[in-house]
């Protein structure tokens, strides 16, 4: 066996359908297509949804609930947490900038300071929002907080 001598096996291909070459081929005319509308024609594309004149799935199921477009999100983290963090990577000050530069936040995260676990180490805090139990613990242990 040499390359000039493959061939592929008996029977594995078919000689192509010559479409649109008049009507003695066999499919003339509308070169098999149907006739008329869009997918008669060269270059259609089908919508993604179309369902053909139907009612469209988005538009028969009812919507449900409210979406609150002035909602805020906040990246949380408790005082147990804090506490981890702060053992780890030696924080003074609890930022939102401290954070970023350490990878535990996105650049536009806003921090809330929540008040569960304990909190032993004197720190600043920096941050968006911090609930009244979290405020009380780090102010009971010297710490500072400053609202952004």
């Amino acid at each position: 066996m040499k390359l000039h001598t493959l061939a592929p096996a008996k029977g594995s291909t078919h000689k192509q359908k010559r479409l649109g070459r008049g009507e003695a081929s066999g499919k003339g005319g509308t070169s098999t297509q149907g006739n008329k509308g869009g997918q008669s024609r060269a270059g259609y594309q089908r919508k993604n949804a179309h369902e053909g004149g139907q009612m469209p799935i988005q538009r028969r199921i009812p919507k449900r609930g409210f979406k609150n477009i002035n909602r805020v999100e906040y990246t949380v983290f408790n005082l147990g947490q804090i506490e981890q963090l702060q053992e780890k990577y030696g924080f003074t000050e609890f930022s939102n900038e401290n954070l970023y530069i350490n990878g535990l936040i996105n650049r536009t995260d806003k921090v809330k300071i929540l008040g569960n676990g304990e909190l032993k180490t004197k720190l600043v805090f920096k941050v968006n929002a911090i609930s009244e139990k979290a405020k009380k613990a780090i102010e009971e242990v010297g710490g500072s907080v400053e609202i952004k």
